[in-house]
């Protein structure tokens, strides 16, 4: 590859403070908003004011202030109302309600007025303050030891980072050619997992997770999992087939279409932009479905050449019996660049206040793609703003991207972020940065780089481990993750090592000719089957190339039969078709059927006993085949 150029070295370094304009200036409004509180709320005190007020005012410092000044039992409800508020937070991160933790802090400082007697207790004003003081003194000096670690971190950085720069390149596996690789028998045991769950009549979820539809367990990232890596596998493996392969991709396109799946955002809407009326889910915010379906989309249309979903109307999202939101992938697409516009931090949020970063890659992901499809420049023309304030606004002081900003409060919150997770994005729009991000991953990797008793390097990851597809322990989509990762950027030690780890420590089985692990949930064991069959820079050219030209002209397999017949290489040069099939189950013939074939003329399959065949005047044949283990196939026209 060209050589990196020497900026890119070093980490990103704000030369404006520790956080971006926006952010400083969100985090001042906060500030001033919560001391306007705190002096309304002592006024009452110092103008000896009720007793219901004075409580009531006492209240506005923090959640349940105000029953310390009722005095008695009414005190015990002071920890009570701040495990209440712990819990509207939480459902504000979790489902973007807005107006939860206000409704707490603002009632139970109002309960608190209603229940205090004739006077309140002496004590209470001062021990209210002192509580305040003691609790923002303690965030204040968790905040600089942060601080001072992430700056150290970045010294670290600062003094290894070139030579793992050059490392990670030097090392790096070459990428592949077209046309020449194919799906092992344990890739194809994988895909058959994605299959199964794909090929179902639309609507049905069998194999689904269904714990709740507001974060990362939702069905709407399962369903875009299953999409993103039958769109790589289709792209890099067999660009030639389409038949159950590009029809259970439009299966669960249709499946996320149905209002179980986009739903939330009727709820979310209402009690997080207090909007009543309009909940179209691709319009205002809502970057977990626009950037994440437009990029699942983005990759099945580039792959196989299909623009159904470029008409009007064909993304319906249908409400109820008497209303629908009607898009397509257009309209997705402009509503992404409209809100990466409209949005003062530019990058915008999923739930409703809450702007997660990696969500935002995706976005942008999904534009680069959409540019390259449609000849339009949306990306071109919001890259450099985005780029700025990805960096000033998300950025910690180590150089990292932060997993989650408050676009109220502009404060953080804490949620997993890294490098590994991050590059592969960052490779389809800004490589330099990329391999930077690679860089920074491998070198904090190397601790938990173990040698396994065969003397292989594994990964061995510490703890219960976390899966984010059930909320159970486990480490699947951890290892899977940094699989893909290590996968794009060619870094196959990590990648193996990552392999290895899941096959020993997530309970890999085998059955009925179907690889999974036990120990992951649905949307992990997709992410493993998509990190499995990744290799280098195949996100960033399925997304800035598709297939080569000549897969778009040549003969295609449209018809074979699913599980009997499975799919691990099927590439046209132009005029021939090379296919290499194996047998779902038993040895035996099989039909499959060829389309865009010449018209009329003979063809014969290299290295078979068949008897050469002659293509109908639609350019079809339907041909049986004996598949025995690994079958190939080369069709060629007979000279």
């Amino acid at each position: 590859m060209a050589a990196i150029p020497q900026e890119i070295a070093k980490p990103f370094i704000r030369k404006d403070g520790t956080a971006g304009p926006m952010t400083r200036a969100r985090q001042r409004r906060t500030i001033r908003i919560y001391a306007v509180m705190c002096v309304l709320g002592i006024l009452p005190f110092l103008m000896h004011a009720s007793a219901s007020s004075q409580a009531a005012g006492l209240g506005l410092w923090f959640p349940g202030a105000g029953f310390l000044a009722v005095g008695g039992w009414a005190m015990l409800l002071t920890p009570v109302t701040l495990a209440l508020f712990a819990l509207a937070v939480f459902t504000w991160f979790g489902a973007g309600m807005v107006i939860a933790p206000i409704i707490v802090w603002l009632g139970s400082a109002l309960m608190a007025g209603s229940m205090a007697g004739d006077s309140i207790v002496g004590a209470a004003p001062w021990l209210v303050v002192a509580f305040t003081g003691g609790a923002l003194g303690w965030a204040y000096n968790e905040s600089e030891k942060r601080k001072r670690a992430n700056l150290a971190k970045l010294d670290d950085r600062t003094r290894y980072l070139p030579a793992a720069i050059k490392e990670v390149i030097e090392r790096a596996a070459p990428t592949p050619v077209p046309g020449e690789r194919e799906l092992s028998p344990e890739d194809l045991a994988a895909a058959r997992y994605a299959f199964d769950r794909a090929l179902q009549p639309v609507g049905q979820l069998n194999g689904f997770d269904k714990v709740d539809q507001f974060q990362t367990s939702a069905l709407r990232y399962q369903i875009n999992f299953i999409g993103y890596a039958l769109g790589l596998l289709q792209c890099h493996y067999t660009p030639s087939f389409h038949g159950y392969l590009s029809q259970a991709q439009r299966n669960i396109i249709e499946t996320y279409l149905q209002r179980q799946i986009w739903g939330y955002w009727v709820y979310e809407s209402a009690w997080g932009h207090l909007n009543l009326t309009n909940p179209d889910p691709a319009n205002w915010d809502n970057i977990m479905l626009t950037g994440w379906l437009g990029l699942h989309i983005g990759m099945y249309m580039s792959a196989s050449g299909d623009r159904r979903y470029a008409e009007q109307g064909s993304l319906t999202f249908r409400m109820n019996r008497n209303r629908a939101f009607h898009h397509d992938i257009h309209s997705l697409e402009r509503s992404v660049m409209q809100n990466f516009q409209n949005s003062q931090f530019c990058l915008y949020p999923c739930e409703p206040n809450w702007i997660y970063p990696i969500c935002n890659h995706y976005g942008m992901t999904s534009l680069v793609l959409y540019d390259r499809l449609f000849g339009a420049s949306h990306s071109t023309f919001v890259m450099n703003r985005w780029l700025d304030n990805l960096d000033r606004e998300f950025t910690d002081d180590s150089g990292s991207l932060i997993g989650l900003r408050s676009g109220l409060t502009g404060l953080p919150f804490p949620f997993p972020a890294g490098e590994a997770g991050f590059a592969d994005f960052t490779n389809c729009f800004a490589p330099d940065r990329a391999w930077r991000m690679w860089a920074i991953a491998h070198h904090d990797l190397q601790y938990i780089m173990k040698k396994d008793a065969d003397g292989a390097s594994s990964l061995s990851l510490s703890g219960a481990g976390f899966d984010f597809g059930n909320y159970r322990s486990g480490f699947v989509g951890a290892y899977a993750t940094i699989m893909n990762g290590a996968r794009e950027f060619g870094d196959d030690e990590v990648a193996d090592a990552a392999q290895r780890a899941l096959d020993r420590d997530c309970g890999r089985t085998d059955a009925n000719g179907i690889l999974r692990y036990a120990r992951g949930s649905n949307l992990s064991n997709l992410m493993a089957f998509r990190a499995r069959i990744h290799r280098r820079d195949d996100f960033r050219s399925a997304v800035t190339q598709g297939p080569p030209a000549s897969v778009f002209k040549g003969p295609l397999l449209t018809g074979a039969s699913y599980p009997d017949v499975l799919v691990a290489k099927a590439f046209s040069h132009g005029n021939d078709l090379d296919l290499v099939l194996y047998p779902g189950a038993a040895p035996g013939p099989q039909t499959i059927r060829i389309e865009r074939l010449t018209p009329d003329a003979r063809y014969t399959i290299e290295n078979s006993q068949r008897e050469p065949f002659v293509a109908d005047r639609d350019g079809a044949a339907s041909i049986t085949v004996d598949l025995d283990g690994r079958t190939p196939l080369h069709i060629i026209p007979q000279a």
